[in-house]
């Protein structure tokens, strides 16, 4: 259960539902309350709604638990950061990087607060260049009044963003990647913002964009339909190397988009060729790789993409780039991994390769692809598993075990061979024989109707689930059961017996011969049953009952009706009705 409610929160996560998350993590830990990473991923959503208060509280819980797990310091550095605590911060990402040298998350979050740290011992001179923007009423009025982020303000998260930069605009850095937060500056200081995705997009991508800003002291020009004046020309001064590489980079961006276009035409081997060619003069974004390892996965050339997805890795925590662009190469790998398995052991590399991509970014996709590499390992493991024979052999050494009347050594046995062959529904019967014998009666329950749902016209099933249910003391059900098993095997001893057994016990119930505390107590189990609280609670039953009771004339007329003379044999059955 506790894994279950860890899947719901993880998800949750995934779709930016922190709230939801925060829940059911919660409902995790109360079942499993030493498990280190239900704490760290908890924090992790306390952190997104910028509670980072909760946060630290469970990152510490997290570090507590597993000392030597370098993810619990990077969640404690992050909730030390949020509070505004940067010597703290810098302290547990070090003690991180202690457990684990190599960790990128780690790395960069040390980087930054030390930065923030040091930033901050300057003293009000060094801090935000933000600091007076958020500060004031008029910045709500601003916002309200600008059509581009009046939106913004009736979604809590934006306000609580807002909120922490009016409290600490040193902050602001956190928040420069929120779209949202990008359009305000712009209302804020009156200038015209462009704003870019930094997530890698598949096909097609839009065009990188950049922050502009007019001169500083003159207000934002409106949209004109004419083209404007030609901007000032630069500065001469600008060193040939940088022109040279700023040319470099810009040609590179056409030779994506190019690319781009290709692969849409499905003309992957030009768009090959604009890939590497864009590789050649910047070699500073890994979009390119991971956008030519795509079309060599559409190309059926896995190996090619796993390639360009391993040098994506490796140069982009060169780069430090960003995680979700780390994720995307990951999970494109992983998924040519998939194309190449053949065994279920295969399975193995592909998943360790999503779930480190899940560690970089939680994308809702690269979960999915989880979820199906596991799912078809596991089918695959059965298909490997499956062999007739070899589940004969284990049925016969359950037979053995039954007779000598060892029934957990013969449960072993059937379960066994089972997984040799799930689709014998005498081992099913079998099995339901021994859970039996060991009233485990709601395991041998599932196992008769299992045995049934496999082959309808095997008497046995009927048999085994019709008795479990006369021992439950659920006469009417099991009567139920023998009367369907002798549609399929009118002949048969056993299901005749069952029938006796279950009107004998109902005739002891209608004429009292059965002790007060059984009565009581099938009554009880009976009123549990939504079959029977249905009957009591239809009006019509009721009145049916009623006439039993006070009208006996009008109860004859109720029972030529075959559907009422069904539910009060139900209950007569089940003991809350008596017939006398």
């Amino acid at each position: 259960m506790a894994d279950e409610f860890k899947a719901k929160g993880n998800s949750a996560f995934s779709s930016g539902q922190f709230e939801e998350a925060i829940r059911h993590f919660s409902d995790a830990i109360a079942l499993a309350p030493d498990n280190h990473v239900l704490y760290s991923n908890r924090s992790a959503s306390y952190a997104s709604i910028h509670n980072f208060s909760d946060a630290l509280s469970d990152a510490k819980r997290t570090v507590e638990i597993n000392p030597r797990w370098a993810k619990g310091y990077s969640r404690l550095g992050a909730s030390y950061v949020g509070l505004g605590n940067f010597k703290e911060a810098v302290q547990a990402y070090e003690k991180g990087l202690e457990i684990d040298p190599n960790n990128e998350p780690l790395k960069s979050g040390l980087a930054d607060a030390t930065a923030s740290l040091e930033a901050k011992s300057r003293g009000p001179s060094a801090s935000s260049p933000f600091a007076n923007m958020f500060q004031g009423p008029e910045v709500w009025a601003k916002l309200a009044g600008d059509p581009s982020t009046r939106a913004y303000l009736q979604q809590p998260d934006f306000v609580k963003m807002m909120q922490d930069l009016q409290k600490n605009p040193n902050n602001i850095n956190m928040y420069l990647s929120d779209q949202r937060m990008m359009q305000s500056l712009g209302v804020l200081l009156n200038v015209n913002m462009k704003t870019a995705d930094n997530m890698e997009r598949d096909f097609p991508e839009e065009k990188e964009t950049t922050l502009e800003q007019e001169k500083l002291g003159k207000p934002a020009k409106p949209a004109k339909t004419e083209p404007e004046a030609a901007p000032e020309p630069e500065p001469m001064n600008v060193p040939e190397e940088e022109k040279l590489a700023r040319d470099k980079k810009n040609e590179a961006q056409k030779e994506k988009e190019m690319g781009n276009a290709s692969y849409k035409k499905k003309d992957f081997e030009v768009a090959i060729q604009h890939y590497s060619r864009a590789l050649e003069l910047y070699d500073e974004d890994i979009s390119f790789l991971t956008n030519k390892a795509a079309v060599y996965f559409e190309m059926g050339k896995y190996e090619d993409c796993i390639k360009d997805c391993d040098t994506a890795v490796e140069r982009g925590r060169e780069l430090r780039s960003d995680y979700k662009m780390i994720s995307r190469a990951l999970t494109r790998k992983g998924n040519a991994l998939v194309k190449l398995c053949k065994t279920s052991k295969d399975y193995d590399t592909a998943i360790e390769v999503f779930q480190k991509a899940l560690t970089e970014y939680r994308n809702p996709d690269t979960l999915k692809r989880l979820n199906e590499a596991e799912r078809a390992k596991k089918e695959l493991e059965q298909q490997e598993y499956f062999d007739p024979s070899l589940a004969d052999e284990e049925r016969e050494k359950g037979n053995e075990c039954f007779k000598q009347q060892k029934y957990p050594e013969a449960v072993h046995h059937y379960t066994e061979a089972l997984k040799r062959n799930p689709k014998d529904p005498r081992v099913y019967s079998n099995r339901a024989a021994c859970y039996t014998k060991l009233t485990a009666l709601p395991e041998g329950l599932k196992d008769a109707n299992k045995c049934i749902e496999l082959d309808p016209s095997f008497s046995k099933g009927y048999t085994r689930k019709g008795a479990i249910q006369f021992f439950m003391k659920e006469y009417d059900k099991a009567l139920e059961t023998y009367q369907e098993g002798l549609k399929h095997d009118s002949n048969n001893q056993e299901l005749m017996d069952g029938i006796r057994r279950c009107v004998d016990q109902v005739n002891k119930t209608n004429r009292g011969d059965i002790a007060p505390e059984e009565l009581k107590e099938r009554q009880e189990k009976a009123m549990q049953d939504p079959e029977i609280q249905n009957i009591l609670s239809d009006p019509i039953m009721r009145q049916v009952l009623s006439d039993f009771q006070e009208n006996p004339k009008a109860a004859q007329n109720h029972l030529k009706n075959p559907q009422v003379m069904n539910k009060i044999q139900k209950l007569v059955s089940a003991g809350i009705v008596q017939m006398k």
